[in-house]
């Protein structure tokens, strides 16, 4: 059938109206998704950067600065940094130009933070404490390998896959002793194990060829994302196969394909995509999905024309924006 229109410009006017929609006091999505709100609007600037050039999206969304009222984006996330643990918290309660009370920093967050000022390329503003961000996600690394969210132990691999990111945007990731690239100097004295930090990533993955948040916990498709995303930036995409990877698992040669295989069995009869067998598909799969497979070479293992009939249906042809599955509610 014939593919159906992309409401670019009502996409546009979704994402740029949509700060002042969540900052109603009468806003039931605003209340609940406060904590969250710097994630929020990195993957509003994302959104934004891919409809619109980098001027233009500084423009529409005063991401560097101010477009009247509301202080530019930048202020705003500096306003978010938690001093006392040296990460960045979701969100601060009171203004920013009078003494902000920023959410406990988390690393969640912090990534989210790094990546809109890298956006705004602003990772060189006096006002970001480099070293005490590093000393932050450093210290959340723990004996296995693993990372913890925050100061309260959470774990799971979405933060292995937070730190890392967080560490290579500030320039201070190590490298594993296989990476075929020049030795920095910095990693004569490197701030975390990343040796362990990728045997534990490799310790979550499943007999089906998923990976979940801690070891023998349900395959996931986000969590797939997170560990092979975490895989790719530390070098280390070729332990996925057992004879590369050291460990007693009983995993045969191929391993990298089980998995291909797993995620590409996510495809739905609607064209979308699941995060689990038995699921409905989501259209936030397409991401996490088609992202994991681009990093292995193997998008062609699933039909990329069903899916992008499958988003299509989701758009909101009235308001704009996107929803997890046609006639829903769209969210950014």
């Amino acid at each position: 059938s014939a593919i159906g229109p992309f409401y670019d410009d009502l996409h546009t006017t979704y994402i740029t109206t949509l700060g002042d929609k969540l900052d109603s006091p009468l806003s039931y999505e605003g209340a609940v998704t406060e904590h969250l709100r710097m994630s929020g609007v990195y993957w509003s600037l994302a959104a934004l950067s891919l409809l619109r050039d980098a001027d233009e999206v500084d423009k529409l969304m005063g991401l560097t600065s101010s477009p009247g009222e509301r202080p530019a984006i930048v202020d705003w996330v500096f306003a978010c940094y938690d001093t006392r643990t040296g990460g960045f918290g979701g969100n601060f309660s009171g203004a920013v130009d009078s003494s902000p009370c920023p959410h406990d920093g988390h690393l969640l967050y912090t990534l989210s933070a790094l990546q809109i000022l890298a956006m705004a390329d602003a990772l060189d503003d006096e006002r970001l404490d480099k070293e005490a961000i590093v000393k932050f996600v450093a210290g959340l690394q723990n004996d296995d390998g693993s990372f913890s969210g925050d100061e309260w132990g959470e774990v799971d691999t979405r933060f292995s896959y937070c730190a890392l990111s967080c560490l290579a945007l500030l320039g201070r990731l190590p490298l594993p002793k296989w990476a075929d690239v020049v030795i920095k100097s910095d990693d004569q004295n490197p701030v975390i194990d990343i040796h362990k930090a990728v045997d534990y990533i490799i310790s979550c993955r499943n007999f089906d060829g998923g990976f979940g948040c801690v070891p023998g916990a349900e395959s996931h498709a986000g969590q797939v994302f997170c560990c092979i995303g975490a895989l790719s930036i530390a070098h280390s995409l070729h332990l996925l196969n057992k004879e590369n990877a050291n460990t007693s698992s009983n995993f045969s040669n191929g391993d990298a394909d089980l998995l291909a295989w797993w995620l590409a069995e996510r495809q739905c009869d609607s064209g979308g995509l699941n995060g689990r067998p038995e699921k409905q598909a989501d259209v936030c799969y397409s991401w996490w999905i088609l992202s994991a497979l681009s990093i292995m070479g193997r998008v062609s293992w699933i039909n990329t024309s069903k899916l992008g009939h499958f988003i299509l249906n989701c758009q909101d042809d009235d308001d704009g924006g996107i929803a997890d599955r046609p006639q829903d509610m769209p969210d950014v």
